[in-house]
């Protein structure tokens, strides 16, 4: 079937409107009227070709990996949806589900190669796979996520992306009650991650460069808030953390957050700079320190986590646009002018 989106045809064109094809519904696929998609930073690298050495752009690239809609048709033998039901689609729509990996409920490090949600080969209807800036996707329901009647799917269609990358590395690292956590950064990711820890139990201090986001971070849950940028806020924090979460894209000072860490404390990058980060070898050895990296989660640990957001009422916050102003937001996501994740509403696709 043919479906309007939106598409990049070159890295330095804006998204403008285009025709795609999705495939008829298997038996076990869920066809999926998109309602809401999140717009995430890789989605403007991706447009851009930024990750041309990593992941090279396939054009015309539709992005969009944080995709909330309804249920439109479903295949014969598919079991957990009906027609009507809400529906998500995060980053992955198959992996190979044989590897390791993948029988560990592990798909997103499946060792053959996730297919992603778009710019990725598909491996069912040749070509790549197309994102979420576009009115329906039709998905195996294996990689298909059940959201709550009672949710706020603006609010949701960001915990595809933004929520998951954060909440996986909170709880493979098990942080709760009596720890003291540091999110670093207060963006897309940073400020689900302060939603989470505080969730969790944990005493959360968020680490920023701005001093105007102080009050905010205190508003999504920070029980402190420190300006990085002045050494005596940041000394007074030295050998204190048990788990620090860098959700830091841009260059920054890595040795600067590793001092923060008391023994057997980790700093775990889920952020994703341009350039390597240089690591003082003694920021780790002394006093025995983790410097680790996560991505998203699995299948499973991702519908843990919308039930989870569901049942506490979490949800990003969000700036609501029509497609029409995708090319102004990836302008202003540059800029770090939004609070805190711009979600596209998909109805706008039809007018």
């Amino acid at each position: 079937m043919t479906t309007k989106a939106y598409a990049a045809q070159t890295a330095k064109s804006p998204l403008a409107a285009h025709g795609i094809k999705r495939r008829e519904p298997r038996p076990t696929d869920v066809q999926i009227e998109i309602l809401f998609c999140g717009v995430c930073h890789s989605d403007l690298h991706q447009a851009r070709d930024e990750w041309h050495d990593f992941a090279p752009t396939a054009y015309p690239c539709v992005p969009g990996h944080e995709i909330a809609g309804r249920v439109t048709k479903v295949g014969k033998d598919v079991k957990k949806f009906k027609v009507g039901d809400l529906a998500a689609v995060g980053c992955m729509v198959d992996s190979c589900r044989t590897c390791p990996s993948c029988t560990r409920g592990l798909e997103q490090y499946c060792q053959n190669f996730a297919t992603f949600t778009y710019n990725s080969p598909d491996k069912l209807s040749g070509g790549v796979t197309f994102g979420g800036y576009s009115e329906a996707i039709v998905v195996d329901e294996a990689f298909t996520l059940k959201i709550s009647e009672k949710a706020n799917l603006a609010a949701t269609a960001p915990l595809l992306c933004a929520g998951i990358t954060t909440y996986s590395p909170l709880r493979h690292w098990k942080v709760g009650p009596g720890q003291k956590v540091g999110i670093v950064g207060l963006g897309g990711l940073g400020h689900m991650g302060v939603k989470f820890a505080r969730a969790f139990g944990a005493h959360v201090v968020l680490f920023t460069t701005s001093p105007s986001k102080i009050e905010d971070g205190k508003r999504l849950g920070a029980h402190e808030v420190v300006v990085s940028k002045n050494a005596s806020e940041m000394k007074a924090q030295a050998g204190s953390f048990d788990f620090l979460l860098d959700c830091v894209s841009a260059e920054h000072d890595i040795n600067a957050y590793l001092q923060l860490l008391k023994l057997d404390g980790t700093l775990c990058l889920v952020g994703a700079p341009e350039k390597p980060l240089p690591v003082a070898a003694f920021n780790l050895i002394m006093p025995r320190k983790q410097f680790a990296g996560s991505g998203i989660g699995g299948i499973a640990e991702t519908q843990e986590m919308l039930d989870f957001c569901a049942e506490r009422g979490i949800g990003s916050d969000v700036e609501v646009i029509p497609i029409q102003r995708i090319n102004e937001a990836y302008d202003r996501l540059l800029k770090g002018d939004v609070k805190y994740r711009f979600v596209i509403d998909m109805a706008s696709l039809k007018s």
